[in-house]
């Protein structure tokens, strides 16, 4: 009785220590913290509001073009519990979506897309501890569904889609912070500024006369479009430093142009976002005579690129886009890389799956185009 009644005190002592030093009680599917650990926190989100909350979090939902994702990179996916209706439709090309596809099970919380409000009745009925939110909603909206709801409201941005940076990082370290995967976060801005600098490095000897004129066209935006379509600041081209020739608008982002500009620009490289490639073969056949006066197109050089536009920019998609554009435009400048290769160490990073076959088999993959043929 004795030695029952020590070792009933010892194993009270141990969880007693335990508890008291912040402990963890383990679970199918990950740690749980136990109440010590969890504690009311105060963070500042992309609209300038000061959010309090108890962290870390263990259920999320995330609306707004955009927020679902940052959520997945921080591997935040097992904490979700509902997911808007928009992102359970079919979307070649929404990567983090092709990674988690048992997401598209959980409840619906409400239509979502850019130019929707949010559901609060739906929101509300998964019981979120905290809703993430991009693009949706300016101050004063974020601090009505704060107060409709009852449940804290957290913004997260972009930032300058030309280049994404600080918001961008600050975002993905809010979201780690939130539901306790700090160490996580922190590396995915680590990898995401990293192959940014190595991107940049590998052409930044090259004077701006020495690079060949680049157009990129059939940009979707808000659907596929045909080769008009383009994007000035184009991320892809920017990171590598390419000569983009829609820079000289002076504009930032998705740019209709005049076909004849293109003419005139006369680019040697083309590239094409396969999102809009059906279109613009259907309108080489209504005017080949346009096409065939491009050197780009007299030279054989024209190349797909996977879509990175999709429910805000798929960051995964364009630094893969980045690493195959500088394979094709600086061939000895990146003549290591296997843009293949690189991909699936991308999206393994970053979604913990290499997508790039799925990529190839729904939009074509990196690859020469042969309009007309």
């Amino acid at each position: 009785m004795r030695k029952l009644m020590a070792l009933f005190l010892t194993l009270t002592m141990s969880l007693v220590l335990l508890t008291g030093c912040g402990g963890t009680a383990e679970k199918e599917g990950g740690t749980v913290p136990t109440t010590a650990q969890v504690q009311k926190q105060k963070v500042t989100d992309l609209l300038g509001r000061e959010v309090e909350l108890a962290v870390p979090v263990q259920r999320v939902v995330a609306i707004g073009p955009g927020a679902l994702r940052l959520v997945t990179y921080a591997e935040g996916t097992s904490m979700v519990v509902g997911i808007e209706e928009t992102e359970k439709k079919a979307s070649p090309g929404r990567s983090y979506m092709m990674a988690n596809p048992d997401l598209k099970k959980l409840p619906g919380i409400g239509q979502g897309g850019p130019d929707t409000a949010p559901n609060e009745e739906s929101l509300v009925s998964v019981q979120p501890d905290v809703i993430f939110v991009c693009t949706l909603v300016d101050k004063e909206k974020a601090d009505q569904l704060q107060a409709k709801t009852g449940i804290p409201v957290v913004a997260l941005s972009y930032g300058d889609l030309a280049t994404f940076g600080e918001d961008l990082y600050r975002s993905i370290n809010i979201i780690g912070t939130i539901i306790g995967k700090e160490k996580r976060a922190q590396e995915v801005v680590a990898y995401l500024k990293q192959n940014e600098k190595d991107l940049g490095e590998r052409t930044k000897d090259l004077a701006d006369g020495d690079k060949a004129k680049v157009y990129v066209g059939a940009v979707s935006m808000k659907g596929a479009r045909g080769i008009e379509s383009t994007q000035a600041q184009y991320p892809p081209f920017k990171y590598i430093g390419a000569k983009n020739v829609v820079d000289e608008t002076g504009k930032n982002g998705t740019v209709m142009i005049d076909k004849e500009k293109l003419i005139s620009w006369n680019p040697v490289f083309l590239f094409l976002d396969a999102g809009g490639y059906a279109l613009v073969t259907e309108d080489y056949k209504r005017n080949p005579a346009f096409y065939q006066s491009l050197q780009a197109l007299k030279n054989d050089r024209v190349y797909n690129l996977i879509p990175f536009n999709n429910y805000n920019p798929n960051i995964d998609t364009a630094f893969a886009d980045a690493y195959y554009a500088g394979k094709i435009i600086f061939p000895e400048q990146f003549k290591d890389i296997d843009p293949l290769k690189k991909s699936d160490e991308i999206y393994q990073f970053l979604l913990g799956k290499p997508l790039y076959a799925e990529m190839e088999r729904d939009l074509g993959g990196f690859k020469k185009l042969e309009l007309g043929k």
